[in-house]
């Protein structure tokens, strides 16, 4: 049972991915349990704002504390860790060496990812702020949070951080803000030259081969679906 942040950290690095939620999607979560509940004997309580026992402030804690660690959209649209040594992996059996540009040409990526896509090649930016850069209306809120998605399970982009919104007066106000930026900037080169040199086929044999380790009651399909998004 993992009952603080510390514990969280070594089992994360220990497993290599693990969903963020208390779904675990059929394969894998470290904290597997109920989303807002946990049970009596856990210290773990959502929401709290401890940055110790709280999981919900663990996703921006990885991000501003460690260098080894990606949270984003990862798994079946939802929140997920990938650490430094399994993103290769990931990235050979998600983009197989494919460049946003390739992706968009062939017909899978959609004009809307595109805009976002080229907002943030230069720039890692706050949600609200993509929004208004790549000229998203109010009606196109929809669209906008579905490329969003679409980007960080495809490992295009991922979650660098946030950023309180301020008003203009100065003045803090609603939740804080996801900031965005696109993997490259996140990792830098090295991950890339990694994941180039992987075959899409091995990156999935390897990861299903930790995947069973960790569960191994995971259907095939199911462990699947986690692997390609």
């Amino acid at each position: 049972m993992i009952e603080n942040y510390n514990e969280f950290i070594e089992g994360l690095l220990a497993a290599g991915f693990s969903v963020a939620g208390g779904n675990d999607e059929g394969v894998f979560g470290l904290i597997n349990h109920g989303w807002q509940e946990e049970p009596p004997e856990s210290p773990l309580r959502w929401h709290t704002g401890n940055p110790d026992t709280d999981p919900w402030e663990w996703r921006i804690r990885v991000l501003n504390e460690r260098s080894d660690i990606a949270y984003a959209k990862l798994f079946n649209k939802k929140g997920g860790f990938i650490t430094r040594e399994w993103y290769p992996y990931f990235l050979a059996a998600r983009r197989n060496g494919k460049l946003f540009e390739e992706e968009y040409a062939d017909g899978k990526a959609s004009h809307y990812a595109k805009r976002i896509y080229e907002v943030l090649v230069n720039n890692a930016l706050p949600a609200h702020q993509i929004k208004q850069a790549a000229g998203f209306a109010k009606e196109e809120k929809l669209k906008f949070d579905n490329a969003l998605v679409e980007l960080q399970m495809k490992l295009y982009i991922t979650v660098c951080g946030e950023q309180q919104k301020i008003s203009q007066k100065g003045d803090g106000y609603s939740w804080a803000s996801m900031v965005y930026c696109t993997t490259d900037q996140f990792w830098g080169d090295e991950v890339f030259m990694q994941a180039a040199a992987i075959n899409s086929d091995e990156a999935i044999a390897k990861i299903t081969k930790q995947a069973m380790q960790l569960n191994p009651a995971a259907s095939d399909k199911k462990v699947l679906k986690f692997i390609k998004g």
